[in-house]
């Protein structure tokens, strides 16, 4: 499946980037964010606050990565406040890397 990558405008923290990800991506962070009941900007805050990564498309395609792995009875959540999303990255992503 072919997948190419798109880059898309985002306000974190009141201020506009672009993040350029694959639709696959795209498509599994808008499935998280909606899971969290919170908006697709806030979940990537949370990421780009609690990331180790200097990219924070490598770090979103982590996070993505990590929840896929994550089990499904896992109440882990990601919160606008990063809190959900610091634990998550360090924790489930640097122990698999």
């Amino acid at each position: 499946m072919n997948s190419p990558i798109v880059k898309r405008s985002i306000v974190i923290g009141g201020h506009k980037t672009s993040v350029s990800l694959e639709n696959a991506f795209w498509q599994g962070l808008k499935e998280i964010a909606s899971g969290q009941h919170i908006t697709l900007s806030d979940m990537v805050a949370g990421i780009d606050r609690s990331r180790q990564q200097s990219n924070l498309s490598s770090a979103i395609r982590l996070f993505v990565l990590d929840r896929l792995r994550m089990p499904a009875t896992n109440g882990s959540a990601v919160r606008g406040d990063g809190a959900g999303a610091d634990s998550m990255m360090r924790g489930n992503i640097e122990s698999r890397i």
